[in-house]
This record gives C-alpha cells, structure tokens and sequence, in this order.
C-alpha cells in the first residue's frame, strides 16, 4: 500500500509542474502581447508605421502633355521634365522569372544606360564602371547618384530600351518654350499646379488646356513597411493618355522677321507698346505676330500684362478707318472720287465743333480720291454725314467690328461701335470714337484679297492626338460678302495711292521687290478723365496694308503707342520685314525694268555634292555660302522653286563634323539670322541695317553649345 500512495504523489507533482510551465508561457504571452499594444516599437520596427504603409497606395500616372508646332512641324512648345532613374536590385521584387522586376544584368543594364547617359566614350566608360558599382550592392533599390537625372527625352530613350527593374520618379514638372520670349503671347505658358500637374494660364496653352493635357491614370499596389511596392501585391494600373499635339499657323520664317523687327524697332526708344502681324487673307491664316513688351514663359520674366496684343489690345485705330469709312460711301453709292470739296476746315451743324485736317489749313479744293491718298479728315466727315450714323455703323459691323472674331486665342476684346450724334458720326468717319483690335483689322483686310468677302482668320492649323488622328483641322471660313468687287477694286487703287502718289515720306513704306497698298493711322489717345490727352507723343501710330498689290494675299498691321522717335522709323522697319516676307513666301513681283534672263529659279539641291552645287550655282549668277566643308549638301535656302535676282545668296548647309565663322560684313539682319538658324548657332541682333561688326573673329570653329554671336547693325 504504502509504494502505491508514493507514485500517486509524484504523477500529481508531475501535473502541477507541467501546468506551472504552461502558466508561465501564457503569462510570458500575454507580456509580450502588453508590450505589443502599449508600445510603438516592436524588435526596431515601428508596428504604427508599419500597419500605415502596408496599405493599398494609389499612384497618379500623369499624362504626358502635347507638343505645340509651328505649321512645319517645328516644336515651339515641349514638356521639359527631370527624373530621378531608380533601380531594383532585390531579387524579391520578381515572381515570375519571364518577367523579371529587378536588375539582372548589372553590367548589361550599365551599358545600356551609359549608352544614353553620357555622350562621349570615355564618358560612358566613366559611367560604367561608376553604374556596374551601384547596380552591383545587396540593397533593395538604389539611386544611380550624378548618372541618374535625366530628362524627359532621355528618359523616353530609356524606357524604349525596356531594361528590368530601372523605374523613374518625377523630380520636377514643366514645360519649355524653345524660342524664350518668341510669339509669348500666342502660345502662353503652363506651369506646374499643387497637385503636380501641368496647367496652362495664358494663350493657347489655356485655351487648349483640356485637349493639350490628356488623361491622367493610375496604378495601385500594395506597400510594405519600408514604403516599398511589395512583390506579391498585384498591380492595378490604367495608363495615362497623352495629350494632343496643336499645330500652329505660324510661319517660324515669317515670326522671326517680326520678332527682330520689333526688337530693332523698339530698342533705344521709348514707347508704350508695339505690335506687328501678318495673315494669309485667303486662307485666314495667321503667319506671324509679334510684339513689345513680351515676356519669357521659361521664368515669366517681364510678364507684367495678361493681354495678348493680336486680341486683347483694344483702342481708337485712327485715319486706317478712313479705308472702311470710304468703302461704305462706295458700296451705298454716295461716292464720287472726282468730286471736289475744300479741305482744311469744316463746321459741324451745331456751329461751334470744328473737324480739321491734320495740318489745319488743308490743300485747297481737292478730289475726294485725293483727299484719301492725304488723310483728310474733313473728307471724311463730309462722306460720313452723307451716310449717316446707321448706315455707316451698319456696315462697320458688316466688317466684323464692335465684336469678336472668335479666333481660338484667350482673352479677344469686342471693341466697340457706337455713335449716333453728328460730332460722334464725324469721328468714327475718321478712327476717333471707335474701338478696335489688330485681329479685327486683318480680318476686315481680308476684304480686299477676296474681291468683297471677308475671311475668318484662325491661328490652329490641326489638332493631332495621341493615336495620330486629326482631331480637329483649321480651315478658311467665310464669315460673308462685305463689299462688290467694283468697290473693292476701288479702295485697293486708292490704297495703293497713298503709298506711291500721295506724300513723298509714304513711299517709305514701300519694299523694293513688291507693290503693296495701305493706309497709314495716327489716332489721339483717349483720356480716363474723358476727352483726350494732350502730350506731344500721346498718340497710336499705325500702318496696315497688303501685298502684292495686283494679287493681294498677305495682310499686315503694326500699330504702337506713346512711341517716341523719328516717325519714319515706322515705315523703314515695316518696309524691310515686308520685303524679306515677300521673298519667303515667294510673292516677289517682278519688275519691268529687270532682265528676264537675271531671273532664277532655284532647283533641290539637297544630298547633291558640295562642290558641282556651288559651281553650278555661280555659272547662274547666285552667290553661293557654304557652311561647313563637308562632301554633300543636307540643307539648302531658299527652297526649291524659290525666284531669285542673279547676285543673290543661297545658303549650303554641308555634312561637316565642324563649321567655321564665315565673313558677314554687309550682310543683312535676315540672312545672318538665317545663317544662325541654319547652324542652330545663338545670336543677338543691336540695330538694324546692314552688318558692321560682329563678335566671332572669320574662321573661327563655332562651338553651337557655348557661343553667342553678337552682331551690330547699321543703317
């Protein structure tokens, strides 16, 4: 008996230390479970952050936003974003071996990445060594250090090579504007809003927003604690859609003679503003335009004014009215140009407001049509009480003033015409009273290129989107019939007289390889206190015309305000851009005093050799300036097709590895620019004239990336 209670004993010790042990386990467990909970870290890990990252994240994909063009395809406007190359070297990232999600080949992926990264040889050698070390570390992703910002272009190039595990992180957003300050306020700018996406605020860049900046998208995935996209976590994304590229009516040709018209115009002088435009008036095209002050949408230095000067800019045009006032008197048949009235003076009904002609006494009795080719205010009113209030404002509006053109830019002014007693019925006859913007007066020239019909001019030649569909294409509009062609054939002739026939300085407004037709506008500035200012530069001067004469096509306007300096100044620099368009758009006439025979016709002289072009090209008379001694031609100007004088130049761009400065001395500013343009060399223009010195010493290497080619100009 006694044996049997003894193991009874130590089975029932046995039970109570086995449970003694487990208690202490569960105790031990629910210690560590306390810890857990009142505490924020657990073994180094933050369980707080932990529980946070270990969340579905949801990354934006932004769209890639469209290119701005030029009519010939020339970007003037491109997204300019830098990123940061990422690359994933934990094998942890890849689940399936056929679609690996890290760096395999470390030495291969260095190749191919220093293969875009550096530019030179030994510089992708550098890169190698430097990237096989960073690919090559026991780390989960790294940064490639200096070798690892890149650009948007670079970054393209990148992507195409599809390399495993290489990711980018967008380190800054914006948008580049190739030519700085060139067309600013047609195309406008866009920046980066808070939430990372690029926005246009002004011009075509806002008013095409929507169709510019595509269609963001998303990806989603799961994070682990360390905020890295967990291997296992299966991949939601929808790609983003790009944005649709715009292409332009600019002329680049055409905007670079108005640019550095208004920069030589303007430099050293005082002024308020300046601008200057073209437009093909049979299409409706808008070539050019130009302005000062501008500003730079890089850094929106000297952005100081939101309105775009082609539509925003609205004011009294002055004596350029007098064209629409005598083309009313013509088209109700109230006109007779061989009449005679007397000039100088003239009494309202009123008896006591008094019009006068601008150099108050006049030029005697005179002919209506020669009052015209003078500016003669008295004549106009005398045809504006003939017509009276309503039939003139009736046909005023005809010609689209006192509302918008609804060209596809931000910002268009209506202007205004309004005037019902007899001294507002004289001043509108003659540009006082009215308002009106540049884009109103080139559509209402548009008349007189299409034998009475007005055209609808637009600056959006195609919309492309990203499948490369035309998404939407510019073409001539009809806004409708303004005036007979009898009557418009009439007001060209006495267009054309004012420049030819009617005060000597006019003809200062004319080039010396095509006939244009126009009328000149000086308008007294209105005053915010009523009346008008006083001060001896208080006016808007302008000039708007078109060319060539016996088949108009090309519309122009300049306009400018507050300008101080020699007024002559106006017609020199609207006379030598309209000749250096003419001879671009090849709408020289030809002279009865030129022989036949020293006419050219230019001929493709694209991938022909050097050296059989230029002596061909000197036994026609043409003078040809080859840059670069290479073997064949890759670019030639003019065009082929292009008509040219014997004597004149043509620009040979050869194949050459390097190009040396030729001697410009006596050139003109258009073809040095066109040399610079050729050569994508940087340049500054200071005057305007011929070439009297410039900064490069002849025969020197150009270096495109460093140099700057300062040039002085002289009349």
């Amino acid at each position: 008996m006694k044996k049997k209670q003894v193991k009874i004993h130590k089975n029932f010790l046995n039970v109570k230390l086995t449970m003694l042990i487990v208690g202490l386990f569960f105790c031990a467990i629910l210690i560590k479970l306390s810890y857990v909970v009142l505490s924020d870290k657990v073994d180094g890990i933050n369980l707080t952050e932990f529980a946070s990252n270990r969340n579905t994240v949801k990354e934006t994909l932004y769209a890639s936003r469209g290119v701005i063009y030029d009519k010939d395809g020339k970007p003037l406007a491109k997204n300019a974003n830098s990123y940061k190359i990422l690359a994933m070297l934990s094998p942890s990232r890849t689940t399936d071996e056929k679609h690996p999600q890290h760096v395999v080949d470390p030495q291969g992926t260095a190749t191919s990445l220093c293969n875009i990264l550096a530019e030179t040889e030994e510089g992708k050698a550098t890169c190698n060594t430097d990237l096989t070390s960073y690919l090559s570390q026991d780390k989960y992703q790294v940064e490639l250090g200096v070798w690892g910002r890149v650009s948007e272009d670079k970054k393209m190039a990148i992507q195409n090579l599809d390399l495993p595990g290489i990711e980018f992180e967008t380190l800054a957003k914006k948008r580049q504007y190739i030519n700085s300050s060139w067309a600013s306020y047609i195309l406008g700018y866009a920046r980066s809003n808070d939430e990372g996406e690029i926005v246009g605020e002004m011009g075509i860049e806002s008013y095409f927003n929507k169709e510019l900046k595509g269609k963001n998208g998303y990806t989603e995935y799961q994070q682990d604690a360390y905020g890295y996209k967990m291997p296992t976590s299966e991949v939601y994304e929808e790609q983003a859609e790009s944005g649709s590229d715009v292409y332009l009516t600019l002329d680049s040709d055409v905007q670079n003679v108005l640019e550095n018209a208004i920069t030589n115009f303007s430099k050293g002088k005082s002024l308020s503003w300046a601008t200057f435009s073209v437009m093909d008036a049979k299409t409706g095209e808008i070539l050019g335009s130009a302005s000062n002050p501008n500003f730079n949408p890089n850094t929106l230095e000297n952005l100081s004014n939101y309105l775009s000067p082609l539509v925003g800019y609205q004011y009294e045009p002055g004596s350029t009215m007098k064209i629409f006032s005598w083309l009313a008197a013509l088209e109700n048949g109230i006109y007779n140009g061989q009449e005679l009235y007397k000039s100088g003076t003239i009494t309202l009904s009123d008896g006591m407001t008094k019009i006068k002609d601008f150099n108050n006494v006049g030029w005697g009795d005179i002919s209506y049509d020669l009052g015209f080719a003078y500016s003669s205010n008295v004549a106009a009113t005398n045809l504006g009480l003939k017509l009276g209030s309503a039939k003139l404002s009736d046909f005023y509006n005809k010609a689209g003033f006192g509302k918008k053109t609804k060209i596809t830019l931000p910002g268009e002014a209506e202007g205004l015409i309004n005037f019902q007693y007899e001294s507002e019925l004289a001043n509108a006859s003659f540009g006082q009273g009215v308002l009106v913007t540049p884009i109103q007066m080139l559509q209402a020239m548009s008349i007189f290129a299409n034998d009475g019909v007005m055209v609808k001019p637009y600056i959006v030649s195609k919309i492309v989107d990203a499948s490369g569909k035309t998404v939407l294409e510019g073409k001539r509009d009809e806004v409708g019939v303004v005036a007979s062609k009898e009557s418009v054939d009439k007001m060209k002739s006495l267009m054309y007289d004012v420049v030819y026939n009617g005060f000597s300085y006019n003809k200062l407004y004319a080039p010396d390889n095509v006939k244009i037709a126009g009328k000149t506008g000086t308008a007294q500035m209105a005053s915010p206190n009523g009346g008008y200012l006083t001060g001896t530069y208080d006016y808007i001067r302008s000039f708007i015309g078109l060319f060539p004469y016996e088949n108009p096509r090309y519309v122009f306007y300049f306009a400018t305000e507050k300008y101080v300096g020699d007024s002559n100044d106006i017609a020199r620099t609207i006379a030598s851009a309209i000749k250096d368009i003419a001879n671009m758009v090849n709408a020289v006439e030809e002279k009865n005093d030129v022989d036949e025979t020293k006419i050219i016709s230019i001929e493709q002289m694209i991938s022909k050799e050097t050296s059989v072009v230029v002596e061909d090209l000197k036994k026609l008379g043409l003078n040809p300036i080859v840059l670069g001694n290479g073997k064949y031609i890759i670019s030639q100007y003019p065009l082929k097709g292009t008509k040219l004088i014997a004597g004149s130049k043509v620009y040979l761009k050869t194949n050459a590895t390097e190009f040396k400065m030729p001697d410009i001395t006596g050139w003109s500013s258009n073809e040095v620019v066109r040399m610079c343009e050729m050569l994508h060399l940087k340049y500054t223009l200071n005057g305007y004239g011929k070439v009297a010195s410039y900064s490069i010493p002849k025969d020197t290497v150009l270096d495109i990336n460093t140099m700057n080619l300062e040039i002085t100009l002289t009349p």
